[in-house]
């Protein structure tokens, strides 16, 4: 089941995809009740170093991902990923 919105395909609801947009990493086409919302997040200029245990942990107190529950924010989808 793939999922055109605003001109771009997604595989489903809340499944992130690389983006490679000039600013950001990924996108996802996030869906919570009947809100449906594109988001995109991530530093396309980053590297990601979550194998790293000491940046894993400071990355995840630095955006409190203990506490990231809504979906439609990047915040979530962000921390999900680490």
């Amino acid at each position: 089941m793939s999922i055109t919105y605003r001109g771009e395909t997604f595989s489903g609801y809340n499944k992130p995809k690389n983006d490679r947009t000039k600013t950001k990493k990924f996108a996802v086409l996030a869906k919570s009740g009947n809100r449906v919302k594109l988001i995109r997040y991530g530093d396309a200029n980053m590297a990601i170093r979550k194998s790293n245990p000491k940046a894993r942990k400071s990355f995840r107190a630095r955006h409190r991902c203990a506490t990231a529950t809504n979906k439609l924010t990047a915040r979530y989808w962000s921390c999900k990923k680490w």
